[in-house]
């Protein structure tokens, strides 16, 4: 069968969509990505709780509601206790041309005093700059598990444009997603707010797809590090998490709808 020219064009106008708007009205893919792993055990609470191991948590719950109550496909990075290399996520994450991708971390600071001290939840986005000296510090810990550098890029000129266009657009949907994921946390949990932040996290850096990083809570907290640990306290993470991408998607549906076909909206509760 031979395309039409208008045909043609609409066909390739479809395949050059963002990730966010690419579908026809079909479920929501989601790539869920727990943190850290089999021996890289991450932060540590005062009773001794790996983040590796909250992070998990967390993400099965986030992934359960998702399919519950949005009736999204989810994937997961790591679906139990094993190591995963960063560049593998990613690679994992973009093989399944995701929608979006959210990271699930929790916080840690390094002496007694800022442990005793430091609490809250942050969200992040991709830049080449920290937002702060925080945020770069909170990207130095997680990247502690990247490969010194990235392998040189075989792309051709073309492939290398058409890439950057993509991921411009899924950058300005990495910042709608950050904020509408943090602004539910927030309010659900009453944690102390330290913001919408921007830092160079390796595991952000190739996704072609709107990507975050949630940093939970300050596991090295007392406080926060016990209330991580809890299972009510992790469903109302979850429940935050899983608004906020509602809340996303919505938007994105509102932003895209006169373009062509989009991804099903998830429903109102």
């Amino acid at each position: 069968m031979t395309l039409r020219l208008p045909a043609l064009v609409s066909v390739l106008v479809l395949l050059c969509l963002p990730a966010s708007s690419r579908a026809a009205e079909r479920p929501a893919r989601i790539v869920v990505d727990p943190g850290h792993g089999g021996d890289q055990g991450g932060a540590t609470s005062p009773s001794g709780l790996l983040e590796k191991d909250v992070s998990l948590q967390v993400a099965h719950r986030v992934r359960e509601r998702l399919e519950k109550e949005l009736g999204a496909h989810v994937l997961m990075t790591r679906d139990e206790d094993q190591s995963l290399p960063l560049p593998e996520r990613v690679e994992f994450a973009n093989k399944q041309r995701p929608d979006l991708f959210v990271s699930i971390h929790c916080n840690a600071m390094p002496t007694r005093r800022t442990r005793a001290r430091v609490q809250g939840i942050e969200t992040y986005f991709l830049s080449a700059n920290a937002s702060n000296a925080a945020a770069r510090a909170a990207a130095d810990r997680e990247n502690a598990e990247a490969p010194a550098a990235r392998g040189a890029r075989g792309d051709s000129t073309l492939a290398f444009i058409l890439h950057d266009l993509a991921r411009t657009e899924a950058h300005q949907d990495s910042s709608r997603l950050a904020y509408a994921i943090h602004q539910k946390l927030i309010a659900a949990t009453g944690g102390a707010d330290r913001g919408v932040l921007q830092a160079p996290f390796y595991v952000l850096n190739g996704v072609e797809a709107p990507a975050v990083l949630v940093e939970i809570g300050y596991l090295t907290h007392p406080d926060e590090g016990g209330r991580l640990a809890r299972a009510e306290y992790q469903e109302r993470l979850a429940a935050a998490i899983t608004e906020g991408i509602r809340a996303f998607l919505a938007e994105v549906r509102r932003r895209d709808s006169p373009k062509g076909p989009k991804v099903a909206a998830p429903a109102t509760p």
